[in-house]
């Protein structure tokens, strides 16, 4: 369980390959990328913190772009609906999924000091969460696990 929000990368092939990935996911699946989907996934991906919808709003009526909530919530549901995006719900904010289009159970690991966030990876069918929910006859569709602590940096 690794996550590279948190260490030195290269942030700009990380975006790029982020915009690739969803591009071409969007591609095999017939899914519409639109310029303003697109943009509001870019925004996202510029950091590595999470994002309000009215942040998004703010940037998009800047650069000239329609800024009605509408047009960022609805940008957003696609995201989100499509695995590009997650909803940090502690926060209410929005961050571009680590690994776009894939199935998984993320995790959120946000600093509470300078609001970092990293995603990470958790197999909550295999662990205590998927036995106690087998035992139970319960199953599970989706996870969300935020965990709120320091990062490296403002450790």
């Amino acid at each position: 369980m690794r996550s590279s929000n948190f260490e030195t990368h290269d942030h700009n092939q990380c975006v790029k390959g982020a915009i690739e990935k969803v591009a071409l996911t969007c591609a095999e699946k017939k899914l519409q990328l639109t310029p303003i989907r697109r943009r509001v996934l870019e925004i996202m991906l510029e950091e590595h913190r999470a994002w309000g919808a009215y942040e998004i709003l703010e940037r998009l009526g800047a650069e000239g772009q329609k800024s009605q909530p509408p047009v960022a919530y609805r940008a957003l549901d696609f995201l989100v609906k499509n695995r590009f995006a997650h909803k940090i719900e502690r926060l209410n904010a929005f961050i571009a999924c680590s690994h776009p289009g894939e199935n998984h159970a993320p995790i959120f690991m946000i600093c509470r000091n300078c609001e970092l966030v990293a995603e990470a990876h958790s197999e909550p069918y295999n662990g205590q969460l998927g036995q106690a929910a087998r035992s139970a006859g319960f199953q599970i569709e989706r996870t969300i696990v935020e965990a709120e602590g320091l990062c490296p940096k403002c450790q």
